[in-house]
């Protein structure tokens, strides 16, 4: 049936109306689609002006920095017959597939490189300076408000150093809303603030890389100090993030292989060297401006890791959940000369008191048993090991939250509710668990109206690259969907870009586990299986850690309904980031889809999307 929304005509089937009970009287009925009238009202803006970030990202912020240099005004007078799609845009089943949206970010330019360059490590000129970009020109984006943000004096009277917080799990401050709501959370510059010591070296593992603006987050007192900055980059990509480290004779730089087509380097981890010991900061932030500014990411922390004494096997050190090991094990995944430096450091310190395990993806296929070291049968793994099923929890429902989604199958069987699934759901070493095909699945994705009213407006969807080509041939998926919520966190208007996934009590006061990671809901970040179940197949690099209440000493978490209150409430409960129980999509509601226009109603800003 086709309905009429604020932003135009869909065409939608009931499995895309949850309250719906009629069925589609077509095969048409079976695609969401959006109708494609003209531009021809539309100003021009001149191509001159719309120039990418200069850093590697997907089309979706590509669309959104164009549109935040040159927005779009609402005119009341629009209408959806007078804006049509991008003319490169396509959306024939022959076009789809992993090349599409299969990671939350993945437009890699092909071709060969115009600047080969020989050497990772990244010449200097005499005199670097902190704001030198490519060809000593200004950025591209003037420095506002927003560049180097600050924050009130009143939100920084916790102390981090006090180990109150004892998950370690953080959110990112956010900008523009009231401080109360900042209380606890994180800024890129905090966590590498001389308070949290004193800093020898770095690595940062990123997708997306500002250099002049991460350079600019050290303190002045560590920004000569060596950076490793690891990344997926290739040919003329590559050779731009050479040429912006240019300026800073402490940078170098480490390629991920991506030996699979259409993987990424998706990791978003620090390695901190400090001359107290070693921390490790795993979290779902792109090293860009606008990563840090309004958005919902999320923070695991280490604790300070003392250097083991001298002449101790490397061996020691390790945690009860085997995270030293881990770690070395995905830092020799690279299988890159300039982490080898890394892997010793590591081993060298003593990181017994880590309280969580690491589920790490690295491209490859994997077979025997190997198969159960990363992606979601590495989840599978843990959680057969180290949970144990209390008769209750067989139904509990799992939660999946995430800001990008890859093409999933023609419908729920053929990975989403199977595979997928059946590793989340295990509980204990119990094989498959008995009713697991009742567990409910409910999947949390911003609607358009979220976007819409968001902090940053239409502009936030540019890190929610969901495409309409992979949208068309699953809506089947979005029966699963629930609105984004984070009033109880005062941050429902900060989009998210934090990816979490968890298993609750039916009355969401409890939780059985918690993973935060940098997997979006895709095959290529979690793996899909090959050869009749007997390899499995991943295309992308990825990192997360998984809360399990046994590390804790504890048979459930307790959940923290609302992260920032001022209502004192016990230490052991965990910070959920946004409301529980999900609000499912109601009959109006639509999942964001970047590369579609919105033009019947204004943002936050008074601007129109107008992807193209």
């Amino acid at each position: 049936m086709t309905q009429e929304s604020s932003y135009g005509k869909w065409t939608v089937s009931s499995s895309d109306e949850s309250e719906s009970d009629e069925k589609p009287s077509s095969l048409d009925e079976k695609k969401t689609c959006f109708e494609k009238p003209s531009t021809s009202s539309l100003p021009n803006f001149g191509r001159d002006v719309l120039n990418d970030p200069g850093y590697t990202c997907s089309d979706a912020r590509k669309a959104a920095h164009r549109r935040k240099l040159s927005p779009v005004k609402f005119d009341s007078k629009s209408s959806t017959s007078q804006i049509s799609l991008p003319k490169k845009q396509k959306s024939s089943q022959e076009d789809l597939g992993w090349s599409l949206s299969s990671s939350d970010e993945e437009s890699h330019p092909k071709g060969p490189s115009r600047h080969p360059v020989k050497e990772e490590r990244c010449p200097s000129p005499k005199e670097p300076s902190e704001h030198r970009t490519r060809d000593n020109q200004p950025p591209i984006f003037p420095k506002t408000e927003e560049d180097d943000v600050t924050f009130d004096e009143a939100q920084e009277s916790w102390n981090l150093l006090d180990e109150k917080n004892l998950f370690r799990f953080y959110l990112t401050k956010v900008s523009g809303i009231l401080p109360k709501y900042n209380s606890g959370a994180l800024h890129i510059k905090d966590i590498l603030s001389p308070l949290f010591g004193t800093l020898l070296s770095s690595a940062q593992f990123n997708y997306c890389f500002e250099v002049d603006w991460l350079v600019r987050q050290y303190p002045l007192e560590f920004r000569k100090k060596p950076i490793l900055l690891v990344h997926g980059d290739k040919r003329e990509a590559k050779a731009r993030l050479q040429e912006k480290a240019k300026p800073y004779e402490n940078i170098s730089l480490c390629q991920a292989k991506l030996d699979i087509a259409f993987g990424t380097h998706h990791t978003k981890m620090m390695l901190l060297l400090y001359e107290e010991g070693l921390r490790v900061v795993i979290h779902t932030s792109n090293l860009i401006q606008a990563d840090w500014h309004q958005k919902t990411q999320g923070i695991w922390l280490s604790p300070l890791y003392p250097r083991l004494p001298y002449g101790t096997p490397s061996t020691h050190g390790e945690s009860s959940t085997n995270f030293k090991s881990d770690l070395i094990s995905y830092l020799m995944a690279y299988n890159a000369p300039p982490l080898k430096e890394w892997i010793d450091i590591v081993q060298k310190h003593d990181l017994s008191e880590t309280r969580v395990y690491l589920i790490g993806s690295t491209p490859g296929r994997f077979q025997g048993k190997h198969i159960e070291d990363w992606g979601h049968f590495r989840l599978r793994k843990l959680l057969k090991e180290h949970t144990s099923l209390l008769p209750e929890q067989q139904s509990w429902p799992i939660v999946g939250q995430f800001s990008s989604i890859g093409s999933l199958g023609a419908d729920e069987s053929k990975w989403l509710c199977s595979e997928f699934k059946d590793s989340l759901v295990i509980l204990g070493n119990h094989g498959k668990n008995q009713g697991q095909h009742n567990v409910p699945l409910h999947l949390i994705y911003p609607t358009v109206e979220n976007v819409r009213n968001s902090l940053e407006g239409y502009p936030a969807g540019g890190s929610l690259p969901y495409s309409l080509q992979t949208a068309e041939k699953q809506v089947w998926l979005h029966s699963y969907f629930h609105k984004w919520s984070a009033e109880t966190s005062g941050r429902s208007n900060a989009m998210p870009h934090i990816k979490t996934y968890m298993r609750l009590s039916p009355d969401f006061a409890k939780m059985a586990w918690f993973l935060v990671t940098s997997a979006n809901l895709s095959k290529a970040a979690w793996g899909a299986l090959e050869k009749n179940g007997t390899q499995l197949m991943i295309r992308s690099y990825e990192l997360g850690v998984l809360f399990l209440p046994s590390a804790f000493g504890m048979d459930t978490f307790k959940i923290k309904r609302k992260v920032f209150s001022e209502k004192q409430e016990p230490a052991t409960s965990f910070p959920v980031p946004y409301d529980l129980p999900p609000e499912i999509y109601n009959s109006k509601d639509r999942p964001w889809i970047w590369n579609i226009p919105y033009v019947k109603a204004p943002d936050t800003h008074g601007n129109m999307w107008v992807p193209s």
